[in-house]
């Protein structure tokens, strides 16, 4: 199992946690929501408990809840500018549908 992250992301988030001034990398998890089932969350992480999966990639530790692992699996982290919008992509091969707005998905 793993979970990767480009350099472009790596670098931003790196930017984040260095302006937060704390924490030990980002949380990535799903939670229930939306037209298609499921919606990527991502948040800074201050501890990583003892059931976490931490995969650390290019100086940035992504911490995954066991729960959340079976729908994280081979997800890749991008982050891009979009227009005016910025922010992190999942890039997850488990994806089987996605909601038109592209907020959620199903798998």
């Amino acid at each position: 199992m793993a979970i990767t992250i480009t350099e472009n992301a790596a670098d931003r988030a790196k930017k984040f946690l260095g302006n937060r001034g704390h924490g030990v990398g980002l949380r990535i998890g799903i939670k229930t929501t939306g037209c298609s089932g499921m919606s990527y969350v991502i948040e800074f992480a201050d501890t990583i408990e003892k059931e976490d999966t931490v995969f650390e990639e290019k100086g940035i530790k992504i911490i995954v809840d066991p729960k959340c692992l079976l729908y994280l699996d081979g997800t890749e982290i991008d982050f891009g500018k979009e227009g005016l919008n910025e922010g992190f992509k999942f890039i997850n091969p488990n994806e089987k549908a996605r909601c038109g707005c592209g907020e959620s998905f199903s798998v």
